[in-house]
């Protein structure tokens, strides 16, 4: 029987399953692991069940030669270096598409949020100080008719620019790395453009393209300089995407309008400059929060070990081409 480590707390009804199949080394106090305290619970491993806490690299992959399959809990795999899974013949593999829609739907409740201001409200409420109404009290931007800006356009941003474009009746433009068919593009009126036009006319942003090297600040000093002092700047996708410390100051001194953020750099430190500002909405990297969907990544994620492990082809494998390599 093979060995297994579950890297952090999961559904009891999804660990039931894997030790119908496996010997688990279970992490039930949910401890993050250094990469010391990591690299010894892999000992004599053959697969690991992994959220975005736990780093596996070359080093890692190198010190443990046995490991044959990692399952990320998690639709990106930033913690999984890829390049170094392809070279040994070691299979990765992610949680996509069960995850889409409600990640989405809170994207959307995060940018209405941020743009309706209803954090700083509800703060203003509670601190009792709601003593009369006034004209002008609160007043944020519209979000119908509003322009959407989608920088990153795979499932989740179809799912955001659907919401918009045919809830709220907002156009929709878009930058990507490739631009979408014409039959995906039609329906919702998405119309793709350059980044800089992007960032120019954009209302309301929002940020689902993955993280990497390349997306590294993404949104700095220099792209928010470019928005709209009226704009809003909405971020899903991953922390280092976007320069926090460069996004406190806009807000700081209302270059941009508000921001709504999900993930920061770091995480689950948050830039310290971001707690003390009234104009930006936070929460704790909960995009995919709901309990069926959650309990779908978590089972998709066992899925994809018992099937590569018993030797077949995982559902989602993120690295395929190594599949007869890591003896599947």
């Amino acid at each position: 029987m093979h060995r297994i480590l579950v890297a952090r707390a999961l559904y009891p009804e999804t660990l039931a399953r894997l030790r119908q199949h496996f010997e688990v080394d279970y992490n039930g106090d949910d401890i993050v692991f250094s990469p010391r305290e990591l690299s010894q619970r892999l000992q004599g491993k053959a697969g690991a069940l992994t959220t975005g806490s736990e780093r596996i690299d070359a080093s890692v992959l190198d010190a443990h030669p046995q490991l044959r399959v990692v399952a990320n809990m998690a639709v990106g795999y930033n913690n999984l270096d890829i390049a170094a899974f392809d070279a040994r013949g070691v299979l990765a593999t992610n949680t996509p598409d069960v995850l889409t829609e409600t990640t989405a739907d809170f994207g959307f409740a995060l940018m209405m949020a941020t743009a309706r201001r209803m954090a700083e409200s509800e703060h203003f409420l509670r601190a009792g100080q709601w003593t009369k109404w006034r004209y002008d009290m609160f007043a944020g931007s519209d979000v119908h008719g509003a322009t959407l800006g989608i920088l990153g356009m795979g499932r989740i941003g179809q799912a955001i620019a659907r919401r918009g474009a045919l809830g709220f009746g907002m156009p929709v433009i878009y930058h990507n790395r490739s631009r979408l068919p014409a039959d995906q593009e039609g329906p919702i009126g998405a119309r793709y453009v350059d980044k800089a036009t992007l960032l120019r006319e954009a209302d309301h942003l929002v940020l689902v393209l993955p993280y990497s090297a390349g997306s590294h600040h993404a949104i700095g000093a220099a792209e928010l300089a470019q928005m709209k002092p009226t704009a809003t700047l909405t971020n899903i996708a991953r922390g280092g995407i976007v320069d926090d410390a460069a996004l406190a100051r806009a807000l700081s001194e209302r270059r941009i309008s508000a921001a709504g953020l999900d993930v920061f750099e770091g995480e689950p430190a948050v830039n310290p400059a971001l707690l003390d500002l009234p104009n930006v909405v936070l929460t704790p990297h909960i995009a995919s929060a709901t309990e069926r969907t959650r309990r779908a990544m978590a089972d998709l994620a066992a899925d994809n070990l018992i099937a590569a492990l018993a030797g077949s082809r995982p559902p989602t494998p993120v690295n395929p081409g190594v599949l007869p390599l890591a003896g599947v």
